[in-house]
């Protein structure tokens, strides 16, 4: 395509308001990419992409944007700030729009607004089967950091001896900070205050220790703790998984062989991603789709 064309791509700031059509490109996106590869796609309706994209495009936690040619919207990239740590997408782009550089102007745009931020580190997930995404995101300076399997289903086992999980509280957010900061280097706290005020938030105790902590369990989700026992007791606790399900390190595989024996199934591969800051986890976590 001419870099006439290219140079038509305009970047804008995304409003409440394009939640409906960027959603329906969303969801388009998604389901056109998955069905060709023989996956599900990530949202059951083009009504659940709008409506997250809708909360999103308003959350002071996200910097939104959409793209437009001629006029007419033709995708959208979201940038999660909450973070020292900032986590890209949903991006989407229509697929009548393909090869006009929608999406590398989508990433550049919140890769210099995280520059701008001085975060510390950017990181996605890729469908590791798009092998679009993945070499527009190597060619952006992206290093593939851990193989990821969507797993689903509904755990056999319901609880872990010797551990307890409860709903996640307010007091809880320091002991679960010091937790992020031991396993990763940095922590989550903002995103952990919004789901305990959502009610999603879980925690786990050994000892009468927390253990691990879990934002929900989910696709948007994340999960920290010290052991593999840890995050199976809390996913053990969870009568279903949000979304398309919670994304298992696969190089982790211990707790892997653990979800396959309790009756969880793999719904796809996935690969995180980074650029700056990525220390190697010293202990057992599950990432969201964001990071």
């Amino acid at each position: 395509m001419s870099s006439s064309l290219q140079s038509e791509v305009l970047i804008r700031a995304a409003t409440a308001n394009d939640g409906i059509i960027c959603g329906q490109i969303c969801y388009e996106a998604f389901a056109k990419l998955n069905a060709k590869h023989g996956f599900p796609c990530d949202f059951p309706g083009p009504e659940a992409a709008s409506g997250l994209l809708s909360i999103m495009f308003s959350s002071p936690g996200f910097y939104c944007v959409v793209a437009e040619n001629a006029g007419r919207v033709v995708g959208s990239n979201c940038l999660d700030e909450r973070s020292t740590i900032a986590g890209v997408g949903p991006i989407t782009v229509d697929p009548d729009a393909q090869n006009l550089g929608v999406g590398r102007k989508l990433m550049q745009v919140v890769m210099d607004r995280a520059a701008s931020r001085r975060a510390a580190g950017i990181r996605l997930v890729q469908a590791a089967f798009h092998n679009r995404s993945l070499s527009l995101y190597a060619n952006l300076g992206f290093d593939v950091r851990e193989p990821l399997s969507c797993v689903q289903g509904q755990p056999r086992e319901r609880n872990v001896p010797g551990c307890t999980v409860r709903a996640a509280q307010s007091s809880d957010i320091d002991a679960c900070n010091a937790l992020s900061r031991r396993v990763h280097g940095f922590d989550r706290g903002t995103e952990l205050a919004q789901a305990i005020q959502e009610g999603t938030a879980k925690v786990v105790e050994r000892g009468g220790t927390i253990t691990g902590y879990a934002s929900g369990l989910a696709f948007f989700s994340h999960a920290t703790a010290e052991s593999n026992l840890d995050v199976q007791a809390l996913i053990a606790s969870a009568e279903s998984f949000g979304g398309p399900g919670i994304l298992v390190p696969s190089r982790n595989t211990a707790l892997l062989r653990w979800c396959l024996a309790n009756g969880l199934h793999v719904v796809q591969p996935m690969t995180l991603m980074s650029i700056g800051l990525y220390n190697e986890p010293a202990g057992a976590w599950l990432p969201s789709i964001l990071f």
